[in-house]
């Protein structure tokens, strides 16, 4: 391009004074959007990649933000072009590839006879003059125009990148995993821990959908676009950005990406004191906010004002706890409750991390056959001191709610925490999960079914959570809608166990009887552990497909492991009734309901109590467990 004047639309830029002008007005542009300005005009109608761009503006010994940076400048371009990135009129882009310049050039060299422009002289330029006392009329003209300008371009900025962003409204999101940029592997938890508090800040805002962790977790160190991420999770936004920890400081930096056109709509840069941190999750939420003009309740700004400072050794404790608490392993459960304790011995009136002790203790409580009662009774404590400290965490309610519905029978109390818990945070999956599951308990089927889809619409990549989605269309007899969503599950992943356990039962029930014990021998495989429950629909296919034998054996062998303390008594009992032995099946049931056993929890909605249900003792065992009848 050498010294010669482009010309492109109203707009011209001198390349060697590194200077854009509008009908002769210079344009204040600067640094490197003057560079990217340049090395689009020179290959005007080519792609400039993404990759030659920080060759040539950063340097590979620059420590800098690459993805921001390059991002900031070019919007800042577009902003002094008056552009636009889903109607471009000169810079296009090429999602993750690059930028191309798309509109006409002129070119014309610097000596030849074109008129040159009127220099309009700088702000300071007239402000020296005027106080030199050399003082003329022009130079108000002058000044009087450059501050037109100025406040002209200020409002333009405001109105297009803070009040009313140009697009169609956004009413789901997602965010992805933040990058740990420190450089130190042990710090992924800090990373994992501020994704997840960014979701759960986000989830509280009624009318907006936000994809839950566990389907966002997928795409850590993804190599896939936006809008390819944006599809498969059904959302209109992305939130992805990265954190870096150098000692105290920490520095963040987010940003908001339209799905469909990859433009970034807004993106801001913060650096704090680790102690911050908090303010910062709730600074971004706000943002985000604002920029997709979601109608916030006055309950939802409430939530996103800032909380009482927390003691930033025992928020990173919190972070730890959370961190272990997702592997979900029984060590890693104990390591989470460790890392809980130790925040609240750092901080007693540490809210969340009394909710994360809550979440930890109910979880530990139900793994294993039998219920802990002395970690129920832990996990119960630790959700009201939560919820006494702040009212308005969604979790210990939920939590409370699955302890009343699966330990207490306590069935008013449940449906209550349940929809206090949705009240104050409508995003949450897993409480709708859980719901759905306690409407499908009482004999709810369709409500049920409604909320467990509400929880894979949140949640459209978790396993357990599509599995469960077509347990609840089973027990609801909509056999087809169960097959084709168990169908879906597997295609996520052939090899999840849950699922094939689904199938099974879906098979039983339409009478391919074959089939279904092939599925349930399938899980038993998959599992690759001797997984009792898988044992006990093994079992109960055998029985009620008229293998006997087979079925015994199962029998025997979980009785013997009842006498272990390993299986609760209802499956012995479930087994026992799928044999026709209803004598010694309602026996057993009278132990499960002294053990407390959370099978119970389904003895009206549970296939597994099919066989028993004609048997007027049944009634009775449901009205002991407080069901309707």
């Amino acid at each position: 391009m050498s010294d010669s004047v482009v010309r492109f639309g109203g707009y011209e830029f001198n390349p060697y004074a590194g200077e854009l002008r509008r009908d002769g007005l210079r344009i204040r542009l600067e640094g490197q959007p003057v560079a990217i300005l340049k090395m689009l005009l020179d290959r005007a109608g080519e792609l400039v990649t993404r990759e030659e761009l920080q060759k040539e503006l950063w340097p590979a010994d620059t420590f800098v933000d690459f993805e921001h940076s390059l991002n900031a400048a070019v919007k800042r371009l577009r902003a002094a072009l008056n552009d636009s990135a889903d109607h471009p009129l000169y810079i296009e882009t090429l999602a993750r590839r690059g930028y191309r310049f798309i509109a006409p050039v002129d070119t014309a060299d610097n000596g030849s006879d074109s008129p040159t422009p009127v220099a309009i002289p700088s702000a300071e330029q007239v402000a020296r003059n005027v106080y030199g006392r050399r003082f003329w009329p022009q130079a108000v003209v002058a000044l009087f125009f450059v501050v037109v300008v100025a406040v002209a371009l200020w409002y333009w900025r405001e109105s297009r990148h803070g009040l009313a962003p140009s697009g169609p409204v956004i009413h789901s999101l997602a965010v992805l995993p933040l990058q740990n940029l420190s450089g130190d592997p042990s710090q992924e938890y800090f990373a994992d821990g501020m994704t997840e508090e960014l979701i759960g800040l986000l989830s509280q805002i009624h009318g907006l959908r936000v994809i839950s962790r566990t389907s966002a977790m997928h795409f850590k160190n993804t190599l896939l676009s936006v809008p390819e991420i944006a599809k498969m999770l059904g959302v209109d936004a992305i939130v992805e950005g990265s954190i870096v920890r150098e000692g105290r400081q920490v520095r963040v930096h987010a940003q908001l990406i339209r799905a469909a056109t990859d433009e970034h709509i807004w993106a801001e840069r913060y650096q704090r004191e680790y102690g911050g941190l908090l303010e910062v999750e709730e600074e971004v939420s706000r943002s985000i906010a604002k920029q997709i003009e979601v109608n916030l309740t006055p309950e939802d700004r409430a939530r996103l004002t800032p909380t009482r400072p927390v003691d930033p050794e025992a928020h990173e404790n919190y972070l730890k706890g959370r961190y272990y608490f997702n592997q979900r392993t029984e060590g890693a459960l104990n390591k989470s409750i460790a890392s809980f304790q130790q925040a609240i011995a750092r901080d007693s009136g540490y809210a969340l991390a009394y909710s994360g002790l809550a979440d930890a203790y109910a979880m530990l409580g139900f793994r294993g056959g039998f219920p802990s009662k002395d970690a129920l009774s832990r996990a119960k404590t630790a959700a009201l001191k939560a919820i006494e400290l702040d009212h308005t965490l969604a979790e210990p309610h939920a939590s409370l709610a699955f302890i009343a519905e699966t330990h207490e029978w306590d069935w008013a109390t449940a449906e209550r925490e349940y929809k206090q818990a949705l009240e104050l945070k409508p995003g949450d999956a897993r409480a709708h999960n859980w719901y759905a599951g306690y409407l499908t308990y009482v004999g709810r089927f369709d409500d049920g079914i409604s909320e467990a889809k509400r929880a894979r619409d949140l949640d459209p990549l978790s396993l357990p959570i599509n599995n469960a989605l077509a347990g609840r269309l089973l027990a609801g007899s909509r056999y087809n809608e169960a097959l084709q969503q168990v169908q879906e599950t597997l295609e996520l992943d052939a090899h999840f166990a849950p699922a094939h356990q689904t199938l099974g039962w879906i098979y039983l029930h339409s009478g391919k009887q074959e089939k279904a014990i092939r599925e349930f021998q399938n899980a038993l495989q998959l599992s690759g552990t001797e997984d009792t429950d898988l044992q006990l629909d093994l079992g109960f296919a055998y029985a009620v497909t008229g293998k006997q034998d087979e079925a015994r054996r199962i029998l025997a062998k979980l009785e013997e492991l009842h006498e272990q303390g390993v299986v609760p008594s209802g499956s012995v009992a479930i087994l026992h009734g799928a044999l026709g032995e209803s004598n010694e099946a309602f026996a057993w049931l009278e132990k499960a309901y002294e053990e407390r056993d959370p099978q119970l929890t389904y003895i009206k909605a549970g296939r597994r109590f099919e066989p028993l249900r004609k048997d007027p003792r049944f009634k009775q065992v449901v009205h002991r467990v407080g069901l309707p009848d």
